[in-house]
């Protein structure tokens, strides 16, 4: 698997350019190609490979804004033409043409963005438009949670999620999350599940900091159809893990009379590369079937010295009364970017229905 940053490579900008200029006579598809290898590209990561790309693309562009989103229009329309697919991450540099050079021009982008994000999303190029424009962005985005394409129904919740990763964060929508609850409202019956599902991440950062708004949606969306009550679960994903009293008894996760036995961790000692194992049992010592969800933490050793808890799934599904069971489990320590590994002393846990059981130890070495 190559690297991402080599989706911008000659052979792209040669079929992108040829596109371009299909449609715009003027468009000197050499100049621009000479223009985006000039200087360190070769050096650019991903995201300032787009960003130039960007930049090289607007100094090939009509200069008058509006005249350039329609053009841009046209090269999409001619890119599917050509078999280039939707949602090729590579053209997300048109969603960040309309952020760089269209913040001025609040109707030319709003158009821009309906049709733009049909072809690549543009989740992150909205925000600095909800940051400036505020209630009137949002109202706007209000308008697209009804639109008939499912890709801008999904950018009214996914743009305007309080906490979207990788993304600028929108300090007045996690202080006071309330102006975007009717796009979520719009949406919780969405028939696309890709718009669902960001219906219930925005709900998951909203629970980040207004926790109790979450709790009453659920309350009121709870049972309205099989769907929504999925969104609800998927949003509440964080205040499970949490082993928030109120979710629990939401959805009836009670820790009363449920055994753990046999805890064990297999490999004590972890070499980074290697595998952690652990093991137990479970027994439903109820008279009656019991939803158990089980989970297990892994107290990770931080940089300072200190540990830091993260909660993995492992299942939620009803256990019948006395059925004993045994569970085993592998927690990979293989080294990965978004994650650094500390050597030392480090905690397992069990935790079944929001309850932590005994904690063990093992040892983390190269």
């Amino acid at each position: 698997m190559g690297l991402i940053k080599d989706i911008y490579s000659v052979s792209f900008y040669e079929k992108f350019g040829q596109a371009v200029a299909e449609v715009y006579p003027s468009f000197d598809k050499q100049k621009f190609i000479e223009t985006i290898y000039e200087g360190d590209f070769a050096q650019k990561e991903w995201k300032e490979r787009m960003k130039h790309t960007t930049v090289v693309f607007h100094q090939f562009m009509p200069q008058n804004f509006p005249e350039a989103v329609v053009l841009i229009d046209k090269i999409i329309e001619n890119l599917r033409k050509n078999n280039f697919a939707d949602s090729n991450l590579a053209f997300i540099f048109f969603a960040d043409y309309i952020e760089m050079y269209g913040l001025d021009d609040f109707e030319t982008s709003a158009k821009a963005f309906v049709s733009i994000t049909q072809f690549i999303s543009c989740e992150f190029a909205v925000r600095p438009f909800i940051l400036k424009y505020k209630e009137k962005m949002i109202d706007e985005m209000i308008k697209w949670s009804l639109h008939k394409n499912h890709h801008v129904r999904r950018l009214a919740s996914e743009g305007s999620r309080p906490r979207l990763p990788w993304a600028m964060a929108i300090p007045f929508l996690k202080k006071d999350p309330s102006s975007i609850l009717p796009i979520l409202e719009n949406l919780k019956n969405d028939p696309s599940e890709y718009v669902r599902r960001s219906v219930a991440n925005n709900l998951n950062d909203i629970v980040k900091d207004n926790p109790e708004i979450v709790l009453e949606i659920a309350k009121r969306w709870k049972g309205h159809t099989k769907e929504t009550d999925g969104i609800i679960k998927h949003g509440c994903r964080t205040l499970l893990k949490q082993g928030h009293p109120e979710i629990l008894s939401h959805y009836g996760l009670e820790s009363t009379n449920i055994e753990l036995s046999s805890f064990e961790i297999k490999t004590p000692t972890v070499k980074i590369g290697d595998y952690l194992q652990f093991h137990f049992h479970l027994n439903n010592k109820n008279k009656e079937p019991k939803t158990i969800r089980l989970e297990y933490a892994v107290h990770y050793k931080k940089a300072k010295g200190h540990l830091a808890k993260k909660v993995f799934k492992i299942s939620e599904k009803i256990y019948h009364p006395n059925q004993l069971t045994k569970i085993e489990r592998n927690q990979s320590f293989k080294l990965i970017t978004t994650r650094v590994f500390h050597t030392g002393i480090h905690q397992l846990s069990i935790i079944i229905n929001g309850t932590e059981s005994e904690v063990l130890e093992f040892e983390l070495i190269d």
